[in-house]
């Protein structure tokens, strides 16, 4: 098995009551709600965040049994998320097969992802745990501040490494480090528990999302493939467009910007950009920095005391960032 089948099996027993809520509390008597959060809901995702929430929580093992609750409303925040951001993007596809917008409109999408967030905090106030409902409040509200923010830095050439690294901080990083950190929480960990597993979520998220980001271009070879270079596309200044245009001469910096935020960009513009790319090893570059955060999220787990659950979150990080390769 692979880090994440291992992680999946550790967790299962858990795993198997939080699905059972999260398709409890998809349930509503307006039947478009059902129909439209199912689809998202049992469209192939491996529920990385609610496992991770599980996880801290059986790190630690003193648990009330309240990451359940925290585990289904991280998985509810996300689709939330992916609800909204599909329409944002106006993307076509998710996981493979057509994006909710596409079948029941943008409408919809947007409301029934305002639906599983009141789900989601609603879980989260039945435990009566403040704290944690603080944590989670509180990546919420960052979340949606960062695909503003992103949204602000659309087609912008003069984005920076910086801001790009607030962008993934805050649409994806928080939400990987408040599952870990309200896990942990459940679990009973102390302060440095809880600190620890905060910062291995951060730095995780981080190094997911950079991996992400090479991915959308092929990986490391930027070898293109169906549906890739939707970044390009879409106007998302993430780090390998960014990286090019600080190395890029002027006529490749026209390339580039002729099909950054193109939605009709051909597969021959895609490629030409993808040729920039590898020209000045911007995905080889996007994938190093990733293994920076694999490192610091492996680092913030060592002075927790050895465990299985321990060695699998570590190798789970080295999993995520060797997608690429």
């Amino acid at each position: 098995m692979n880090p994440v089948e291992r992680l999946m099996a550790a967790t299962a027993e858990d795993m198997a009551r939080v699905n059972a809520l999260i398709l409890n509390r998809a349930n509503s008597h307006v039947d478009m709600v059902p129909e439209l959060a199912r689809y998202l809901i049992d469209s192939g995702g491996k529920r990385l965040r609610p496992m991770l929430t599980v996880a801290a929580a059986i790190l630690f093992g003193k648990g009330q049994g309240s990451a359940i609750n925290f585990a289904a409303a991280v998985e509810f925040m996300h689709n939330a998320t992916l609800l909204h951001d599909d329409v944002v993007d106006e993307s076509d596809m998710r996981r493979g097969k057509p994006a909710a917008r596409m079948v029941w409109g943008n409408k919809a999408s947007i409301l029934v992802g305002d639906f599983l967030l009141g789900q989601a905090f609603m879980m989260m106030v039945e435990t009566r745990d403040v704290d944690a409902l603080g944590v989670l409040s509180s990546a919420s509200a960052v979340m949606a501040e960062g695909e503003v923010f992103q949204l602000s830095k659309t087609g912008d050439l003069d984005t920076t490494e910086a801001d790009y690294a607030e962008v993934i901080r805050a649409k994806t990083a928080v939400l990987f480090e408040a599952a870990c950190e309200v896990g942990a929480m459940s679990g009973g960990a102390d302060a440095a528990g809880r600190k620890a597993l905060a910062l291995y979520g951060m730095e995780l998220g981080n190094a997911f999302q950079l991996v992400d980001d090479a991915l959308d271009y092929g990986g490391e070879a930027g070898t293109l493939g169906k549906n890739v270079g939707d970044d390009l596309r879409e106007g998302k200044m993430t780090l390998p467009v960014i990286l090019a245009l600080q190395s890029a001469t002027d006529s490749e910096r026209a390339i580039i910007a002729s099909a950054l935020g193109n939605a009709e960009a051909s597969d021959l513009e895609v490629h030409q950009v993808v040729a920039i790319f590898n020209r000045y090893d911007t995905l080889g570059k996007t994938l190093a920095k990733a293994q920076d955060h694999a490192k610091s999220a492996i680092a913030a787990l060592a002075e927790l005391p050895g465990s299985e659950m321990k060695s699998i979150l570590a190798d789970v990080v080295v999993h995520s960032v060797s997608r690429a390769s």
